[in-house]
């Protein structure tokens, strides 16, 4: 049986836009919905302005995360996103601020104490900065991590691998260990170097699709392991219902009768009534 709720799962859009762009004025920079989400770019200084407005008077309560984006072919190529949630309209929103390598986001820490971990987290992994967040510390990767792992142009192969060490109670450094050379790739294997052929390779060599435009049939007579003769007696002992025999005119080996069953059982008893 199908559970039905008064209420939906998430309120609609609509008139929402319309309602936060003359609420905000010429803090917005545009409002577009993308795959069931209203999104709205606001200038980064006012950033703080604009969510206060938005949980106190249009009752947004809480700050769900924040999140970065990094387009490295932007000027101000990182995104900061903050996704808020309406308990009581049933409602969710998306607030974006763009930012560069050296310009600082305004902190909201003052609105949501949760703040502090989130643009931590954002700082740590992707370098944006947040100006009034007191506690701006990495809080994912180590103290002594150079680099923001999520930046798109982060070195992916590294050499130094960073663990805690038991022995000497703290987080070491050292150089990279591992069963295989994944950071440096020669491309010779010596699966593809062979001047044979490997087990299984000869199916590379097959045709990529069958020739389905001509049937998978016998190209004469002879491929079938029997003559002209052989089909019309065949064809005229399954028509009479007559039991198979060799070619020369007498019954196959093991042949049933035709009110027999398979060789070697006994005669089928009649149904009496």
């Amino acid at each position: 049986m199908a559970v039905l709720h008064s209420a939906p799962k998430s309120a609609s859009n609509d008139g929402v836009a319309e309602a936060l762009t003359a609420a905000l004025g010429a803090m917005l920079v545009g409002a577009h919905e993308a795959h069931g989400e209203l999104i709205l770019t606001v200038q980064r200084d006012a950033v703080e302005d604009v969510l206060r407005t938005l949980r106190d008077a249009h009752e947004y309560q809480q700050l769900m995360e924040i999140a970065g984006v990094d387009y490295p072919e932007r000027a101000e190529r990182f995104e900061v996103v903050y996704m808020l949630l309406s308990v009581t309209r049933n409602h969710r929103l998306m607030v974006k601020v763009s930012a560069s390598e050296t310009t600082p986001v305004p902190s909201i820490t003052g609105l949501w104490p949760n703040a502090g971990w989130l643009e931590r987290e954002v700082f740590d992994l992707y370098g944006v900065l947040f100006a009034g967040n007191t506690d701006l510390r990495r809080i994912l990767t180590d103290y002594g991590f150079e680099g923001h792992p999520f930046r798109k142009d982060f070195p992916l192969t590294g050499y130094q691998e960073v663990r805690y060490s038991e022995e000497e109670k703290r987080v070491v450094y050292e150089p990279v260990k591992l069963a295989q050379d994944f950071r440096n790739f020669d491309f010779m294997s010596p699966w593809e170097g062979a001047d044979y052929i490997l087990p299984g390779d000869e199916k590379s060599q097959m045709p990529a699709t069958p020739p389905v435009d001509r049937p998978s049939t016998t190209d004469k007579p002879s491929d079938t392991g029997a003559g002209a003769k052989a089909d019309a007696a065949a064809v005229t002992k399954v028509a009479s219902g007559a039991p198979a025999t060799k070619d020369n005119g007498t019954a196959a080996p093991g042949a049933p009768d035709a009110t027999r069953g398979p060789a070697g059982a006994s005669p089928a008893k009649e149904d009496k009534a």
